[in-house]
């Protein structure tokens, strides 16, 4: 049984002014909120911070956060005001004219930066008005890649003083049973010591981490400026030698293979050694240290080689020797005489090892080849691709390569490519006190093989990531994700086939269930298939040259455009409120710096500023998030135009008019401005017509205008239906403060309805769940009250407490409610939008009878493209309905993704009409 434990590296948010050291008499951080939630290891963490400037005047704040290397950011908002402004993720190129800009201005553009080993760093600013507040979101996602049989989630905060209300949260949820849970690191010392709770039921593991402002000055790495240091949860869960988990949902599958209990690998290893001069001293010294530590290591039945090299390659012996005792010994006397001087001939230094292990076969044996220099190669050959290019006819795909990068002068792109290109990976050896403990690190990843030639195969399968892996070692994981063809569940059977020292071995089992998320949409699933795709387009486009590789990049970037990723080909433009500059965030590559301008100091205007009045209303500029101004002048005679094409509801009839003072607000006219969403235009909602109204307002006061607006607040709430075999869901409509029946199962004796909420940015405002006769739930947005014969007891949102009752399981925790009744399991999930809380249900488990009926009881839809120009038609049962083409917020999960969608009429969604789902009481 191999322990497991999941890591997300995140240093928690630094908010301050441009200024060097802020006061915190100035602004006040009222809250700061981090929640990780991981499932199958595919990690989502939503940072939240709220800031209240606290001034009489405006002031600048900045947003600063650091977040793992390997994750991809995809959503990023402002929220000022009750305004919002949202991150829009476009292609590079497509940014780069603003990009430049910016910098030419001397503003701040590259707001993303390599900080050290595992963090990049993400910062922007924004001014906030006299005694306005402002809130901050970053949403990122990463797939934790198993080391040393841990997934560790390290979390470092230092939000630069004490917060009132400051909560770290995290949900664990494995298919298999967790063992143990654990929390360290220096924010579980001391006082802090108290303020972690830690529960687990089976697969699911909760830690909250809710420290007072008191505590939060006496950690070991605290002070008055609060925290300032590492949060560590690791797990274990139960592994065994089958054929691992897989989980499938919507016609994608992801499979992680980690079998335990396998006999190890005798290995073959040989270590290339960098000693030319640019090794000197500390870095020459370290290495002999981890060199000796891992001689030490080595088992009776491996055999090592060890070379060195400058200008010359000097290898110890010619051959490889046993690693028995003698010849251990006086590998070390080796190590501890290896001295520093001259060049660097990277390429005969590799040939070389790939020759000694060439030269020394051994069946049932396992061989990989260990690189270490700190620098370019400058004696020998010297040119990158010729060395490339010899070093893979050498090794010839018979095992894998591995390039250490000591320091930051090494060229880790050359080293990079040369280790893919030959099945291993590079990785950076940092010139730390450490740097012999991340040398030793390194090697204990690979120093027990126990399968080689390891092929993953899927029938029924396609679009499938990496299948074939040249090893497999103690303690990793390999993971597969794709589409199952035709979502046929039945027709889709995995299989492991690889090498166990000489013997070939099959992982199959013909009576394995394939987990399925239900038939509610579970995102996270197609994002790791998703992420997984990227990252591996990523490394093959590094590897390939002409067409071949501006087709991989082509693909890549369509993927990163379509799930919303900050990858190295594309960008974030971060929108601000009107008079602020865009900024565009790129993500860096390993080991290079972004520009690091400062921010310019920028106020508000004055409402009589004539040139900032043209800056903000003067013909063609842009205004606020994006949305389009057209004006002449800057007077208050100003002719303003607005328009928007609805993403939430109906555009209304052509020429409907909306009157603002001095123009007018044309909803569907043809002089519309879009605000970019994703990888292609989505249209500007009439759901956020009131920030808009809200911009023009200030507007018109800064142009010394009376507005007269009338705006009626529509009562409209959209809702997603999954779609079978298809990309894109179904969407519908409706309207009003209805109370609706959400599942009614008699024969379960289990009935959900709610009521919606009149607010035009509500869902539901009450839920009850109903539970043969005695037992009810009630929901709203204040709290939860639980039924149970004449016993009432009431929570609130927030808590954190597990209930289980007869057939009937609740588990709480902070804006989630997750109910068990029997075999129906139930979330209801609390939002926030625009200040407005709301409730919104999501099924996570049910089996449909013949009985059954309610909105969360549909099944997935079934329909084809039938046309797409020059109105897009949908074909459902022999009938063709007219759609449009939209989008949608998914509220059936926490983080509340936007979904593209087709939106059509209620009753064509529910093949019958809505007042079926109308219910008189809840």
């Amino acid at each position: 049984m191999d322990r497991v434990v999941v890591r997300i590296a995140l240093l928690g948010l630094l908010l301050a002014f441009v200024t060097t050291d802020p006061v915190k008499e100035d602004w006040d951080i009222y809250s700061f909120h981090i929640n990780s939630t991981v499932s199958s290891r595919y990690a989502t963490t939503v940072i939240t911070s709220r800031v209240v400037n606290r001034k009489d005047q405006p002031k600048e704040i900045e947003f600063h956060v650091r977040i793992p290397k390997n994750a991809f950011i995809s959503k990023f908002r402002m929220s000022i005001d009750g305004q919002m402004y949202d991150g829009v993720v476009k292609a590079k190129e497509q940014a780069q004219q603003q990009y430049t800009e910016a910098v030419s201005r001397g503003q701040s553009a590259g707001l993303v930066s390599s900080v050290g080993r595992t963090l990049e760093e993400f910062k922007t600013s924004v001014t906030v008005a006299a005694l306005q507040k402002v809130t901050f979101e970053l949403t990122y996602e990463e797939l934790l890649k198993r080391r040393l049989g841990k997934y560790e989630l390290q979390i470092h905060a230092r939000p630069m003083q004490p917060v009132k209300d400051f909560k770290i949260d995290v949900y664990i949820s494995e298919k298999a049973d967790i063992n143990f849970i654990e929390v360290k690191g220096g924010l579980s010392t001391k006082a802090l010591a108290n303020a972690i709770t830690k529960t687990h039921a089976r697969n699911q593991a909760w830690v909250h981490f809710y420290p007072t402002e008191d505590q939060q000055t006496k950690c070991d790495s605290c002070g008055e400026q609060g925290m300032n240091g590492d949060l560590v949860i690791t797990y274990d869960v139960n592994r065994d030698n089958s054929l691992g988990d897989i989980k499938e949902s919507e016609g994608y599958f992801v499979h992680h293979f980690a079998p335990s209990s396998l006999p190890r690998i005798p290995k073959n290893v040989v270590f290339i050694i960098d000693r030319s001069g640019s090794m000197h001293g500390k870095k020459m010294h370290q290495t002999r240290i981890a060199l000796i530590h891992i001689l030490g290591d080595l088992k009776e039945d491996d055999y090592f080689g060890l070379i060195t090299f400058n200008s010359v390659v000097s290898p110890w012996k010619r051959e490889l020797l046993q690693a028995n005792k003698n010849n251990l010994d006086a590998g070390k006397v080796f190590a501890r005489n290896i001295r520093d001087s001259g060049g660097t001939d990277i390429n005969s230094a590799v040939l070389e090892g790939a020759h000694m292990l060439n030269q020394h076969p051994r069946e049932g044996s396992a061989s990989l080849l260990i690189l270490l220099t700190d620098g370019d190669p400058t004696s020998g050959e010297t040119n990158l691709a010729r060395i490339q290019s010899n070093v893979r006819e050498a090794i010839a795909k018979k095992f894998p390569l591995y390039c250490l990068g000591f320091g930051f002068d090494v060229n880790f792109e050359f080293l990079e490519k040369m280790a893919l290109k030959n099945s291993g990976v590079a990785r950076r050896i940092y010139e730390d006190s450490d740097a012999d403990l991340q040398l030793k690190g390194f090697y204990e990843e690979v120093a027990t093989p126990l399968l080689t030639d390891v092929t993953m195969i899927y029938i029924g399968g396609t679009n499938l990531t990496q299948t074939n892996f040249s090893q497999y070692y103690n303690g990793s994981e390999i993971v597969v994700a794709g589409q199952i063809t035709d979502n046929n569940i039945e027709a889709f059977t995995p299989q492991v086939v690889a090498i166990s020292r000489n013997t070939k071995v099959e992982f199959a089992d013909n009576n394995a269930t394939i987990e399925s998320t239900g038939t509610i949409s579970d995102s996270h699933i197609q994002r790791v298939w998703a992420y997984l795709t990227v990252k591996q387009l990523l490394e093959k486009e590094l590897q390939l040259a002409g067409d071949e590789k501006e087709k991989v990049k082509k693909e890549a970037l369509e993927l990163s455009l379509k799930y919303s990723f900050v990858t190295p080909l594309t960008s974030m433009v971060v929108t601000k409120p009107p008079g602020e500059n865009m900024q565009v965030l790129h993500k860096p590559k390993e080991g290079v710096e972004q520009p690091n301008i400062d921010h310019q100091h920028r106020l508000y205007p004055s409402a009589r500023s004539g040139t900032v009045l043209r800056d903000y209303a003067g013909g063609g500029s842009s205004f606020g998030a994006g949305v389009g101004v057209s004006g002449r002048g800057g007077g208050a005679s100003g002719d303003m135009s607005y328009a928007a094409v609805p993403a939430g509801l109906p555009a209304g009839p052509p020429g409907s008019r909306m009157t603002l003072s001095g123009g007018s607000f044309i909803p569907g006219s043809g002089r519309s401005h879009r605000r970019k969403m994703g990888a292609g235009g989505r249209k500007h909602s009439l759901l956020d017509a009131h920030l808009h109204l809200s911009q023009s307002l200030l507007l018109d006061q800064m142009m010394d205008v009376q507005p007269t607006v009338t705006v009626r607040r529509p009562t409209l709430h959209r809702f997603l239906l999954s779609a079978e075999n298809q990309t894109l869901p179904l969407c519908y409509d409706v309207t009003g403060a209805l109370l609706l029946k959400l599942l009614q199962d008699p024969n379960r004796e289990v009935s959900v309805n709610g009521e919606l909420d009149s607010s035009a940015y509500g869902g539901f405002q009450k839920i009850v769940i109903h539970y043969k006769t005695e037992q009810h739930v009630e929901f709203d947005t204040t709290g939860i009250t639980l039924r149970d014969g004449q016993n009432v007891k009431g929570f609130n949102w927030g808590q954190d407490l597990t209930i289980v009752g007869r057939g009937l399981t609740l588990i709480l925790r902070d804006k989630e409610m997750d109910i068990t009744a029997g075999d129906v399991r139930v979330v209801i999930l609390l939002h926030e939008r625009r200040g407005e809380k709301f409730l919104w249900p999501a099924m996570r488990q049910f089996q449909s009878g013949n009985n059954t009926d309610g909105l969360l009881a549909l099944w997935p839809a079934v329909y084809e493209e039938a046309q797409q120009t020059p109105s897009p038609k949908l074909k459902m049962r022999d009938q063709e309905i007219n759609v449009t083409r939209t989008s949608a917020v998914d509220y059936r999960v926490h983080s509340a993704p936007t979904l593209d969608c087709w939106l059509m009429s209620p009753e064509s969604v529910l093949q019958r009409e809505l007042s079926g789902f109308i219910v008189t009481q809840l």
